[in-house]
Protein backbone atom coordinates (compact mmCIF):
# COMPACT_ATOMS: atom_id res chain seq x y z
CA UNK A 1 0.00 0.00 0.00
CA UNK A 2 1.33 3.32 -1.24
CA UNK A 3 0.36 6.17 1.22
CA UNK A 4 0.86 9.88 -0.22
CA UNK A 5 0.56 13.13 2.08
CA UNK A 6 -0.48 16.24 1.29
CA UNK A 7 -0.83 19.61 2.81
CA UNK A 8 -3.91 21.94 2.49
CA UNK A 9 -5.51 24.77 4.36
CA UNK A 10 -9.56 25.44 4.30
CA UNK A 11 -9.28 28.46 2.17
CA UNK A 12 -7.53 26.41 -0.62
CA UNK A 13 -4.32 28.43 -0.36
CA UNK A 14 -1.07 26.95 0.88
CA UNK A 15 -1.10 28.77 4.38
CA UNK A 16 1.62 30.14 6.09
CA UNK A 17 3.84 27.48 8.69
CA UNK A 18 2.32 29.13 11.58
CA UNK A 19 -1.17 28.83 10.33
CA UNK A 20 -3.41 27.41 13.19
CA UNK A 21 -5.17 25.85 10.48
CA UNK A 22 -2.11 23.63 8.82
CA UNK A 23 -4.27 20.26 7.83
CA UNK A 24 -2.52 16.97 7.11
CA UNK A 25 -4.42 14.75 4.72
CA UNK A 26 -3.67 11.14 3.83
CA UNK A 27 -4.20 9.45 0.92
CA UNK A 28 -3.88 5.63 0.98
CA UNK A 29 -4.08 4.13 -2.19
CA UNK A 30 -4.09 0.19 -2.05
CA UNK A 31 -2.53 -1.88 -4.16
CA UNK A 32 -5.66 -3.12 -5.71
CA UNK A 33 -6.86 -1.86 -9.32
CA UNK A 34 -9.51 0.86 -8.53
CA UNK A 35 -12.26 -0.59 -10.43
CA UNK A 36 -12.18 -4.62 -9.15
CA UNK A 37 -13.65 -7.33 -11.49
CA UNK A 38 -12.97 -10.66 -10.02
CA UNK A 39 -14.23 -14.05 -11.51
CA UNK A 40 -14.28 -17.38 -10.48
CA UNK A 41 -13.47 -19.77 -13.68
CA UNK A 42 -14.34 -23.18 -12.94
CA UNK A 43 -14.25 -26.55 -15.31
CA UNK A 44 -17.40 -28.23 -15.24
CA UNK A 45 -15.91 -32.10 -15.37
CA UNK A 46 -16.43 -32.71 -11.74
CA UNK A 47 -18.32 -31.08 -8.83
CA UNK A 48 -17.01 -28.15 -7.01
CA UNK A 49 -14.01 -29.36 -5.38
CA UNK A 50 -13.05 -26.83 -2.03
CA UNK A 51 -10.21 -25.77 -3.38
CA UNK A 52 -12.54 -24.18 -5.81
CA UNK A 53 -15.35 -23.41 -3.30
CA UNK A 54 -12.08 -21.67 -1.49
CA UNK A 55 -10.81 -19.45 -4.56
CA UNK A 56 -14.64 -18.66 -5.38
CA UNK A 57 -14.61 -17.48 -1.58
CA UNK A 58 -11.59 -15.02 -1.97
CA UNK A 59 -12.91 -13.62 -5.04
CA UNK A 60 -16.19 -13.14 -3.67
CA UNK A 61 -14.87 -11.51 -0.41
CA UNK A 62 -12.39 -9.28 -1.87
CA UNK A 63 -15.09 -7.93 -4.56
CA UNK A 64 -17.41 -7.65 -1.16
CA UNK A 65 -15.00 -5.57 0.50
CA UNK A 66 -13.90 -2.99 -1.81
CA UNK A 67 -17.65 -2.93 -3.65
CA UNK A 68 -16.40 -4.67 -7.11
CA UNK A 69 -17.85 -7.16 -9.29
CA UNK A 70 -17.60 -11.24 -8.74
CA UNK A 71 -18.29 -12.45 -12.54
CA UNK A 72 -18.40 -16.44 -13.08
CA UNK A 73 -17.25 -18.40 -15.68
CA UNK A 74 -17.99 -21.91 -16.54
CA UNK A 75 -14.90 -22.92 -18.38
CA UNK A 76 -16.63 -25.63 -20.59
CA UNK A 77 -14.95 -26.03 -24.30
CA UNK A 78 -13.47 -29.77 -23.13
CA UNK A 79 -16.81 -30.59 -24.70
CA UNK A 80 -15.93 -34.25 -24.30
CA UNK A 81 -15.53 -34.32 -20.11
CA UNK A 82 -17.85 -30.98 -19.79
CA UNK A 83 -21.21 -32.08 -17.95
CA UNK A 84 -24.57 -30.74 -17.59
CA UNK A 85 -24.54 -32.54 -14.10
CA UNK A 86 -21.44 -30.56 -13.03
CA UNK A 87 -22.43 -27.63 -14.44
CA UNK A 88 -25.41 -27.57 -11.97
CA UNK A 89 -23.04 -28.85 -9.38
CA UNK A 90 -20.81 -25.66 -9.68
CA UNK A 91 -24.10 -23.99 -9.33
CA UNK A 92 -25.94 -25.55 -6.25
CA UNK A 93 -22.77 -25.43 -4.37
CA UNK A 94 -22.02 -21.50 -4.66
CA UNK A 95 -25.94 -21.25 -4.50
CA UNK A 96 -25.39 -23.24 -1.00
CA UNK A 97 -22.43 -21.58 0.22
CA UNK A 98 -24.05 -18.01 -0.33
CA UNK A 99 -21.49 -16.95 -3.36
CA UNK A 100 -23.88 -15.02 -5.29
CA UNK A 101 -22.44 -13.67 -8.71
CA UNK A 102 -23.01 -10.02 -9.89
CA UNK A 103 -23.84 -10.53 -14.19
CA UNK A 104 -24.93 -13.23 -16.26
CA UNK A 105 -22.67 -16.60 -16.32
CA UNK A 106 -20.10 -16.76 -19.22
CA UNK A 107 -20.01 -19.89 -21.15
CA UNK A 108 -16.57 -20.27 -22.20
CA UNK A 109 -17.61 -22.58 -25.45
CA UNK A 110 -20.12 -19.82 -26.68
CA UNK A 111 -17.27 -17.40 -27.23
CA UNK A 112 -14.73 -20.00 -28.99
CA UNK A 113 -15.55 -17.64 -32.18
CA UNK A 114 -13.97 -14.39 -30.58
CA UNK A 115 -11.10 -16.54 -28.94
CA UNK A 116 -10.03 -17.56 -32.62
CA UNK A 117 -10.51 -13.85 -34.21
CA UNK A 118 -8.23 -12.87 -31.55
CA UNK A 119 -5.57 -15.78 -32.56
CA UNK A 120 -5.90 -14.53 -35.71
CA UNK A 121 -5.00 -10.96 -34.74
CA UNK A 122 -1.39 -11.87 -33.34
CA UNK A 123 -1.35 -13.96 -36.36
CA UNK A 124 -1.96 -10.67 -38.35
CA UNK A 125 0.19 -8.37 -36.21
CA UNK A 126 3.26 -11.20 -36.66
CA UNK A 127 2.95 -12.34 -32.98
CA UNK A 128 2.32 -15.33 -34.06
CA UNK A 129 2.76 -17.64 -36.92
CA UNK A 130 1.43 -21.02 -38.77
CA UNK A 131 2.35 -24.15 -37.74
CA UNK A 132 1.59 -26.71 -40.48
CA UNK A 133 3.88 -30.06 -38.51
CA UNK A 134 1.57 -32.47 -38.49
CA UNK A 135 1.13 -34.67 -35.23
CA UNK A 136 2.76 -37.53 -36.71
CA UNK A 137 5.84 -35.53 -37.33
CA UNK A 138 6.04 -34.31 -34.04
CA UNK A 139 5.75 -37.10 -32.73
CA UNK A 140 8.50 -38.45 -34.65
CA UNK A 141 10.66 -34.90 -33.51
CA UNK A 142 9.42 -36.01 -29.61
CA UNK A 143 10.95 -39.84 -30.58
CA UNK A 144 14.12 -38.86 -31.59
CA UNK A 145 14.44 -36.07 -28.60
CA UNK A 146 14.20 -38.65 -26.47
CA UNK A 147 16.25 -41.40 -28.13
CA UNK A 148 19.09 -38.51 -27.42
CA UNK A 149 18.18 -38.16 -23.83
CA UNK A 150 16.71 -34.79 -24.19
CA UNK A 151 13.29 -33.14 -23.48
CA UNK A 152 11.11 -32.19 -26.41
CA UNK A 153 10.91 -28.52 -27.48
CA UNK A 154 9.34 -27.02 -30.01
CA UNK A 155 11.75 -25.86 -32.53
CA UNK A 156 10.61 -22.19 -34.28
CA UNK A 157 12.38 -23.21 -37.09
CA UNK A 158 10.50 -26.40 -37.78
CA UNK A 159 7.56 -24.28 -38.80
CA UNK A 160 9.27 -21.52 -41.30
CA UNK A 161 8.13 -21.78 -44.82
CA UNK A 162 9.15 -19.78 -47.54
CA UNK A 163 6.77 -17.73 -49.00
CA UNK A 164 6.00 -19.30 -52.18
CA UNK A 165 5.76 -22.59 -49.78
CA UNK A 166 2.99 -21.14 -47.16
CA UNK A 167 1.35 -19.85 -50.13
CA UNK A 168 1.15 -23.45 -51.84
CA UNK A 169 -0.07 -25.14 -48.32
CA UNK A 170 -2.43 -22.51 -47.75
CA UNK A 171 -4.09 -22.42 -51.36
CA UNK A 172 -4.10 -26.72 -50.75
CA UNK A 173 -6.14 -26.08 -47.77
CA UNK A 174 -3.51 -27.69 -45.27
CA UNK A 175 -4.64 -27.68 -41.61
CA UNK A 176 -2.35 -25.59 -39.50
CA UNK A 177 -2.32 -24.31 -35.95
CA UNK A 178 -1.42 -20.94 -34.91
CA UNK A 179 1.65 -20.69 -32.22
CA UNK A 180 2.20 -18.25 -30.27
CA UNK A 181 6.03 -16.18 -30.85
CA UNK A 182 7.47 -15.88 -27.89
CA UNK A 183 9.58 -12.66 -27.58
CA UNK A 184 13.43 -12.19 -25.98
CA UNK A 185 13.83 -11.44 -22.56
CA UNK A 186 11.80 -12.05 -19.62
CA UNK A 187 8.42 -12.03 -18.38
CA UNK A 188 8.11 -10.63 -14.66
CA UNK A 189 5.35 -9.71 -12.92
CA UNK A 190 4.33 -8.14 -8.76
CA UNK A 191 1.99 -11.01 -7.22
CA UNK A 192 -0.15 -9.72 -4.70
CA UNK A 193 0.99 -13.05 -2.24
CA UNK A 194 4.33 -13.96 -3.78
CA UNK A 195 5.87 -10.48 -4.60
CA UNK A 196 7.96 -10.81 -7.71
CA UNK A 197 7.69 -13.89 -9.88
CA UNK A 198 9.53 -13.76 -12.53
CA UNK A 199 10.30 -16.26 -15.61
CA UNK A 200 12.81 -16.26 -18.63
CA UNK A 201 11.45 -16.62 -21.43
CA UNK A 202 13.87 -18.41 -22.93
CA UNK A 203 12.27 -21.41 -21.03
CA UNK A 204 8.83 -20.74 -22.63
CA UNK A 205 8.62 -23.04 -25.71
CA UNK A 206 6.42 -21.11 -28.81
CA UNK A 207 2.69 -22.02 -27.59
CA UNK A 208 -0.01 -23.05 -29.83
CA UNK A 209 -3.08 -20.93 -29.21
CA UNK A 210 -5.02 -21.92 -31.45
CA UNK A 211 -5.37 -25.82 -32.46
CA UNK A 212 -5.62 -26.85 -36.25
CA UNK A 213 -9.51 -27.77 -36.01
CA UNK A 214 -10.04 -24.20 -35.06
CA UNK A 215 -10.54 -24.65 -30.95
CA UNK A 216 -8.41 -22.59 -28.97
CA UNK A 217 -6.10 -23.65 -25.87
CA UNK A 218 -6.89 -22.72 -22.51
CA UNK A 219 -3.90 -19.69 -22.65
CA UNK A 220 -6.34 -18.40 -25.30
CA UNK A 221 -9.52 -19.08 -24.59
CA UNK A 222 -8.93 -17.38 -21.14
CA UNK A 223 -6.93 -14.30 -21.86
CA UNK A 224 -9.99 -13.28 -24.50
CA UNK A 225 -12.07 -13.64 -21.70
CA UNK A 226 -10.60 -12.41 -19.71
CA UNK A 227 -10.26 -8.80 -21.44
CA UNK A 228 -13.75 -9.26 -22.72
CA UNK A 229 -15.37 -9.52 -19.09
CA UNK A 230 -13.14 -6.42 -18.00
CA UNK A 231 -11.06 -8.62 -15.60
CA UNK A 232 -8.98 -6.78 -13.35
CA UNK A 233 -7.25 -8.91 -11.12
CA UNK A 234 -7.24 -12.81 -11.29
CA UNK A 235 -7.12 -14.74 -8.03
CA UNK A 236 -6.68 -18.43 -8.23
CA UNK A 237 -4.80 -21.52 -7.01
CA UNK A 238 -0.81 -21.63 -7.24
CA UNK A 239 -0.74 -24.11 -9.72
CA UNK A 240 -1.45 -21.73 -12.27
CA UNK A 241 1.77 -19.64 -11.49
CA UNK A 242 2.96 -21.56 -14.71
CA UNK A 243 0.40 -20.30 -17.26
CA UNK A 244 0.20 -16.71 -16.00
CA UNK A 245 3.87 -15.91 -17.67
CA UNK A 246 1.93 -17.22 -21.04
CA UNK A 247 -0.67 -15.06 -20.15
CA UNK A 248 0.85 -11.68 -19.71
CA UNK A 249 2.29 -11.89 -23.38
CA UNK A 250 -1.05 -12.44 -24.92
CA UNK A 251 -2.36 -9.81 -22.79
CA UNK A 252 0.09 -7.02 -23.99
CA UNK A 253 0.72 -8.64 -27.22
CA UNK A 254 -3.27 -8.10 -27.88
CA UNK A 255 -2.97 -4.77 -26.58
CA UNK A 256 -4.52 -5.51 -23.74
CA UNK A 257 -4.34 -3.88 -20.04
CA UNK A 258 -2.57 -6.45 -17.99
CA UNK A 259 -4.90 -7.57 -14.69
CA UNK A 260 -3.26 -8.22 -11.63
CA UNK A 261 -2.36 -11.67 -10.16
CA UNK A 262 -2.71 -13.47 -7.03
CA UNK A 263 -2.02 -16.89 -6.52
CA UNK A 264 -3.58 -18.62 -3.41
CA UNK A 265 -1.64 -21.65 -2.10
CA UNK A 266 -2.89 -25.18 -2.75
CA UNK A 267 -4.47 -27.32 0.15
CA UNK A 268 -3.14 -30.21 1.32
CA UNK A 269 -4.42 -33.08 3.70
CA UNK A 270 -3.22 -33.69 7.37
CA UNK A 271 -0.56 -35.97 5.59
CA UNK A 272 1.19 -32.40 3.90
CA UNK A 273 -0.09 -34.40 -0.08
CA UNK A 274 -2.19 -32.70 -2.31
CA UNK A 275 -5.89 -32.98 -1.01
CA UNK A 276 -7.77 -35.79 -3.07
CA UNK A 277 -10.30 -38.33 -2.13
CA UNK A 278 -7.81 -40.53 -0.05
CA UNK A 279 -8.39 -37.66 2.48
CA UNK A 280 -12.28 -38.55 2.55
CA UNK A 281 -14.74 -36.01 0.49
CA UNK A 282 -13.68 -33.31 -1.70
CA UNK A 283 -16.42 -31.89 -3.18
CA UNK A 284 -18.42 -28.99 -1.49
CA UNK A 285 -21.61 -31.14 -1.81
CA UNK A 286 -20.51 -33.85 -0.01
CA UNK A 287 -20.29 -31.57 2.92
CA UNK A 288 -23.62 -29.97 2.29
CA UNK A 289 -25.19 -33.70 3.23
CA UNK A 290 -22.95 -34.16 6.03
CA UNK A 291 -24.72 -31.78 8.58
CA UNK A 292 -22.33 -28.97 7.93
CA UNK A 293 -23.81 -25.43 7.80
CA UNK A 294 -22.77 -23.33 5.06
CA UNK A 295 -21.58 -20.53 6.73
CA UNK A 296 -19.23 -23.06 9.28
CA UNK A 297 -17.79 -24.20 5.57
CA UNK A 298 -17.06 -20.42 4.07
CA UNK A 299 -15.59 -19.61 7.77
CA UNK A 300 -13.38 -22.45 7.61
CA UNK A 301 -12.29 -22.64 4.09
CA UNK A 302 -11.42 -18.70 4.85
CA UNK A 303 -8.86 -19.87 7.28
CA UNK A 304 -7.12 -21.99 4.42
CA UNK A 305 -4.22 -19.75 3.40
CA UNK A 306 -5.79 -16.83 4.94
CA UNK A 307 -5.26 -15.06 8.11
CA UNK A 308 -7.54 -11.96 9.28
CA UNK A 309 -4.65 -11.05 11.38
CA UNK A 310 -5.19 -11.70 15.16
CA UNK A 311 -6.13 -15.02 16.84
CA UNK A 312 -9.89 -14.71 15.45
CA UNK A 313 -11.22 -18.11 14.53
CA UNK A 314 -14.93 -17.88 14.59
CA UNK A 315 -16.19 -15.36 12.07
CA UNK A 316 -19.39 -14.79 10.49
CA UNK A 317 -19.92 -13.92 6.73
CA UNK A 318 -20.05 -10.49 7.33
CA UNK A 319 -16.90 -10.32 9.46
CA UNK A 320 -15.40 -12.20 6.79
CA UNK A 321 -15.90 -9.41 4.56
CA UNK A 322 -14.69 -6.37 7.04
CA UNK A 323 -11.88 -8.62 8.00
CA UNK A 324 -10.69 -9.73 4.42
CA UNK A 325 -7.28 -8.26 2.92
CA UNK A 326 -4.27 -9.08 0.29
CA UNK A 327 -1.83 -8.62 3.12
CA UNK A 328 -3.33 -11.71 4.72
CA UNK A 329 -2.96 -14.31 2.15
CA UNK A 330 -0.18 -16.90 2.74
CA UNK A 331 2.23 -18.59 0.86
CA UNK A 332 2.16 -21.79 2.48
CA UNK A 333 0.17 -24.78 1.42
CA UNK A 334 -2.87 -24.98 3.47
CA UNK A 335 -4.23 -28.02 5.66
CA UNK A 336 -7.66 -28.89 5.09
CA UNK A 337 -8.52 -30.78 8.85
CA UNK A 338 -11.89 -32.35 8.77
CA UNK A 339 -12.26 -32.56 12.42
CA UNK A 340 -11.32 -28.95 12.69
CA UNK A 341 -13.99 -28.55 10.07
CA UNK A 342 -16.69 -30.08 12.79
CA UNK A 343 -14.95 -28.06 15.37
CA UNK A 344 -15.92 -24.88 13.62
CA UNK A 345 -19.43 -26.07 12.63
CA UNK A 346 -20.03 -26.68 16.19
CA UNK A 347 -19.05 -23.44 16.80
CA UNK A 348 -21.81 -22.12 14.05
CA UNK A 349 -24.53 -24.42 15.44
CA UNK A 350 -24.34 -22.24 18.86
CA UNK A 351 -24.61 -18.96 16.87
CA UNK A 352 -26.79 -19.57 13.97
CA UNK A 353 -30.20 -17.43 15.56
CA UNK A 354 -32.36 -20.52 17.16
CA UNK A 355 -34.90 -20.03 14.04
CA UNK A 356 -32.41 -20.03 11.39
CA UNK A 357 -31.55 -23.05 12.86
CA UNK A 358 -34.71 -24.52 13.21
CA UNK A 359 -35.17 -24.24 9.57
CA UNK A 360 -32.27 -26.11 9.07
CA UNK A 361 -33.10 -28.84 11.45
CA UNK A 362 -36.60 -29.43 10.58
CA UNK A 363 -36.22 -30.58 7.34
CA UNK A 364 -33.85 -33.48 8.30
CA UNK A 365 -35.74 -34.45 11.20
CA UNK A 366 -39.04 -34.76 8.68
CA UNK A 367 -36.56 -37.19 6.59
CA UNK A 368 -35.52 -39.25 9.86
CA UNK A 369 -39.77 -39.78 10.14
CA UNK A 370 -39.94 -37.86 13.58
CA UNK A 371 -42.21 -35.04 12.53
CA UNK A 372 -43.00 -32.77 9.67
CA UNK A 373 -42.18 -29.79 8.78
CA UNK A 374 -45.65 -28.37 9.39
CA UNK A 375 -46.11 -30.18 13.02
CA UNK A 376 -42.90 -28.93 14.14
CA UNK A 377 -43.84 -24.99 12.69
CA UNK A 378 -46.90 -25.22 14.77
CA UNK A 379 -44.93 -25.84 18.00
CA UNK A 380 -42.59 -23.49 17.53
CA UNK A 381 -41.40 -22.79 21.07
CA UNK A 382 -41.11 -26.29 22.03
CA UNK A 383 -39.18 -27.30 19.13
CA UNK A 384 -37.17 -24.42 19.29
CA UNK A 385 -36.43 -25.43 23.69
CA UNK A 386 -35.49 -28.39 22.21
CA UNK A 387 -32.78 -26.89 19.40
CA UNK A 388 -31.07 -24.87 22.73
CA UNK A 389 -30.72 -28.06 23.95
CA UNK A 390 -29.51 -30.29 21.73
CA UNK A 391 -27.10 -27.95 19.77
CA UNK A 392 -24.71 -27.40 22.36
CA UNK A 393 -23.57 -31.22 22.23
CA UNK A 394 -23.36 -31.26 18.78
CA UNK A 395 -20.49 -30.81 16.03
CA UNK A 396 -23.25 -31.96 12.94
CA UNK A 397 -26.88 -30.87 12.18
CA UNK A 398 -26.95 -34.96 12.01
CA UNK A 399 -25.75 -35.20 15.59
CA UNK A 400 -28.87 -32.43 16.44
CA UNK A 401 -30.92 -35.19 14.84
CA UNK A 402 -30.17 -38.16 16.53
CA UNK A 403 -30.06 -36.57 19.69
CA UNK A 404 -33.57 -35.31 19.00
CA UNK A 405 -35.09 -38.77 18.55
CA UNK A 406 -35.98 -39.45 22.14
CA UNK A 407 -38.03 -35.91 22.44
CA UNK A 408 -40.60 -37.57 20.01
CA UNK A 409 -42.44 -40.66 19.46
CA UNK A 410 -43.72 -42.38 22.64
CA UNK A 411 -41.60 -45.37 23.87
CA UNK A 412 -38.00 -45.45 23.72
CA UNK A 413 -35.46 -47.74 22.84
CA UNK A 414 -32.69 -48.85 26.07
CA UNK A 415 -29.24 -49.27 25.12
CA UNK A 416 -27.04 -51.98 26.34
CA UNK A 417 -24.61 -50.67 27.64
CA UNK A 418 -26.73 -47.94 29.66
CA UNK A 419 -29.27 -50.73 30.95
CA UNK A 420 -26.56 -52.77 32.67
CA UNK A 421 -24.48 -49.56 34.03
CA UNK A 422 -27.17 -48.03 35.38
CA UNK A 423 -30.12 -50.95 35.92
CA UNK A 424 -27.90 -53.63 37.46
CA UNK A 425 -30.34 -54.34 39.92
CA UNK A 426 -33.47 -54.87 38.49
CA UNK A 427 -36.01 -54.76 41.56
CA UNK A 428 -34.25 -51.88 43.43
CA UNK A 429 -34.08 -49.61 40.28
CA UNK A 430 -37.72 -50.46 39.24
CA UNK A 431 -38.84 -49.49 43.27
CA UNK A 432 -36.26 -46.27 42.90
CA UNK A 433 -38.32 -45.60 39.10
CA UNK A 434 -42.16 -46.13 40.89
CA UNK A 435 -41.18 -43.73 43.88
CA UNK A 436 -40.03 -40.92 41.02
CA UNK A 437 -43.07 -41.53 39.16
CA UNK A 438 -45.78 -41.12 42.04
CA UNK A 439 -43.44 -38.08 43.74
CA UNK A 440 -43.28 -36.35 39.72
CA UNK A 441 -47.22 -37.33 39.50
CA UNK A 442 -48.05 -35.37 42.32
CA UNK A 443 -46.81 -32.12 41.03
CA UNK A 444 -49.42 -29.75 40.64
CA UNK A 445 -47.40 -28.21 38.28
CA UNK A 446 -44.36 -29.65 35.56
CA UNK A 447 -42.06 -26.85 36.08
CA UNK A 448 -38.56 -27.49 36.58
CA UNK A 449 -37.42 -26.22 40.04
CA UNK A 450 -40.57 -27.79 41.59
CA UNK A 451 -39.04 -30.85 39.73
CA UNK A 452 -35.54 -30.86 41.11
CA UNK A 453 -37.03 -30.09 44.96
CA UNK A 454 -39.37 -32.87 44.93
CA UNK A 455 -36.54 -35.50 43.65
CA UNK A 456 -33.87 -33.84 45.52
CA UNK A 457 -36.10 -34.80 48.69
CA UNK A 458 -37.00 -37.69 47.70
CA UNK A 459 -32.97 -38.83 47.63
CA UNK A 460 -33.05 -37.67 50.97
CA UNK A 461 -35.66 -39.27 52.59
CA UNK A 462 -34.23 -42.57 51.14
CA UNK A 463 -31.08 -41.80 52.17
CA UNK A 464 -29.08 -41.96 48.43
CA UNK A 465 -27.54 -39.48 46.47
CA UNK A 466 -29.31 -37.71 43.91
CA UNK A 467 -27.19 -39.32 41.26
CA UNK A 468 -28.99 -42.67 42.35
CA UNK A 469 -32.09 -41.18 41.10
CA UNK A 470 -31.04 -39.61 37.86
CA UNK A 471 -28.87 -41.58 36.33
CA UNK A 472 -31.59 -44.69 36.20
CA UNK A 473 -33.91 -41.99 35.56
CA UNK A 474 -32.33 -40.36 32.42
CA UNK A 475 -32.21 -44.15 30.68
CA UNK A 476 -36.02 -44.52 31.20
CA UNK A 477 -36.26 -41.34 29.60
CA UNK A 478 -34.07 -41.71 26.95
CA UNK A 479 -32.34 -44.89 26.56
CA UNK A 480 -28.97 -43.61 27.33
CA UNK A 481 -26.46 -42.58 29.56
CA UNK A 482 -26.01 -39.38 28.39
CA UNK A 483 -28.45 -36.34 27.58
CA UNK A 484 -29.25 -33.17 28.19
CA UNK A 485 -29.66 -31.43 31.74
CA UNK A 486 -32.03 -34.88 33.48
CA UNK A 487 -35.02 -31.67 34.46
CA UNK A 488 -34.68 -29.65 31.02
CA UNK A 489 -35.37 -33.57 29.18
CA UNK A 490 -38.87 -33.77 31.65
CA UNK A 491 -40.00 -30.47 30.99
CA UNK A 492 -39.84 -31.26 27.02
CA UNK A 493 -40.58 -34.20 27.15
CA UNK A 494 -44.04 -32.69 29.03
CA UNK A 495 -45.24 -34.53 31.97
CA UNK A 496 -47.54 -37.06 30.36
CA UNK A 497 -44.72 -38.42 27.94
CA UNK A 498 -42.30 -38.58 30.83
CA UNK A 499 -44.85 -40.30 33.49
CA UNK A 500 -45.54 -42.59 30.85
CA UNK A 501 -41.89 -43.60 29.93
CA UNK A 502 -41.09 -44.22 33.64
CA UNK A 503 -44.04 -46.43 34.17
CA UNK A 504 -42.89 -48.75 31.10
CA UNK A 505 -39.27 -48.84 32.36
CA UNK A 506 -40.96 -49.99 35.48
CA UNK A 507 -42.92 -52.75 33.89
CA UNK A 508 -39.96 -53.67 31.96
CA UNK A 509 -37.61 -54.17 35.29
CA UNK A 510 -40.42 -56.44 36.89
CA UNK A 511 -40.93 -58.37 34.05
CA UNK A 512 -37.07 -59.36 33.98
Amino acid sequence: MNVSIAFCHPSGQWPDTDSADLQVVVHMTSSLPQTLRVRFAPSPTGFLHVGGARTALFNWLLARKFGGQFLLRIEDTDRQRSTDESTRAIFEGLEWLGLSWDEDVVYQGANVARHAADAHRLLESGAAYRDFTTPAETERLRAEAEARGDVYRFDRAQAMLSDEDLAARLAAGAPYAIRFKVPEGHTEWHDLVHERIAFPNKDIEDFVILRSDGTPVYNMAVVSDDIAMGITLVMRGDDHISNTPKQILLYRALGATVPQFAHVPMIHGTDGKKLSKRHGATAVGDYQHQGLLPQAMLNFLALLGWSPGDDTEVMTLAQLVDKFHVEGLQKKAAVFDTKKLEWMNGQHLALIPIAELGAVVAPLLEKAGLATVAELEARAAWYHGVLELLRVRARLTDEIVAQARPFFGETVEYDADAVSKQWRDAALTADVLQATHDALAELPAWEMVAMEERLRTLAEVRGISGGKIFQPLRVALVGLTVSPGIFDVLYYLGRDRALARIAAAVQYLRAG
